[in-house]
């Protein structure tokens, strides 16, 4: 089997979401601290989210390798088509889940014993929507765990900030996986599976994304608002990747409609990856070296 196959597996350029913020985190920590940032933690840090997110994925594909094989949109996945064995995708989750743990154990205590209860959330993910429609919360809060977690790996005393930034992270995920499940609705309701679109419909689903990204939007910019304040080292360039993100999030649902779900990937993938990337490059660039 080769590396490619893995990586297609478990659908690493979708890091782009989690990674940025789990920067973000882990460099609010090490400013809390004011000491040299410690490169050997952030190493650690980059391994624990590498392992998480592939333990995670591969999961999620293991699980539902027999739904994948059904659904017209996905039959082509690595377990369905047969390219990787679901024996070969369990032994790599739970390769990567040990590797998670061990690699928190080298970052600090608080990390090593919280770490299978992050574990337990994004696997448990997989799950979710066989019983409930609150799935997209799921994933959301999932991913939701790579700010705060990042900020206590770098050693970061309790704060309400990446706490915030968690929040925006929850909502972000949470508003755009719904919209990415519009292309299932009639699929899941064949298979009786739970999802926001099954639940409410369409115009239903865009509506509660809509909000949920309005909350998000909230909690970025409270987040923005208080590092602001508490760290004299940001300037115009944090509120300038907090605008941007913002209006991406905006602009995200002006591209899908619910007679036209064309555009799903667009919104999905990229948009939601720009913002991400372009939050944290500003939010960086003003922290570190302005």
């Amino acid at each position: 089997m080769g590396i490619d196959r893995y990586f297609s597996l478990i659908k690493f350029s979708h890091t782009i979401f989690a990674l940025p913020f789990a920067l973000i985190g882990f460099f609010l920590g090490t400013t809390q601290l004011g000491k040299p940032v410690s490169w050997k933690l952030f190493g650690l840090m980059l391994l624990c989210m590498v392992f998480a997110r592939s333990a995670a994925m591969a999961f999620n594909r293991y699980i539902d390798r027999d739904i994948d094989g059904k659904n017209p949109r996905t039959t082509e996945r690595e377990i369905p088509a047969g390219k990787i064995s679901p024996n070969s995708a369990l032994l790599f989750v739970i390769g990567n889940s040990l590797a998670f743990v061990l690699a928190s154990w080298f970052i600090n205590p608080m990390c090593f014993y919280l770490s299978p209860i992050a574990l337990f959330v994004i696997l448990f993910y997989s799950y979710t929507k066989r019983f409930t429609w609150a799935c997209h919360f799921v994933l959301g809060l999932g991913l939701a765990l790579a700010p705060i977690g990042a900020y206590l790996a770098a050693g970061g005393a309790f704060d309400w900030i990446p706490l915030l930034y968690s929040g925006a992270v929850l909502c972000w995920v949470s508003g755009f996986d719904i919209i990415y499940a519009l292309q299932d609705e009639e699929f899941d309701k064949s298979l009786s599976l739970q999802s926001i679109p099954v639940r409410l419909g369409r115009v239903g689903a865009l509506r509660l994304s809509t909000v949920l990204h309005v909350f998000c939007a909230v909690f970025i910019v409270a987040a923005a608002y208080f590092a602001a304040g508490q760290f004299t080292d940001f300037g115009w360039l944090l509120w300038l990747g907090t605008l941007i993100f913002v209006g991406l999030l905006a602009y995200q649902h002006t591209v899908v409609k619910a007679t036209d779900l064309s555009r799903v990937n667009l919104a999905f993938f990229t948009t939601n990856g720009i913002a991400s990337v372009l939050l944290s490059v500003f939010f960086l660039v003003d922290l570190l070296l302005l």
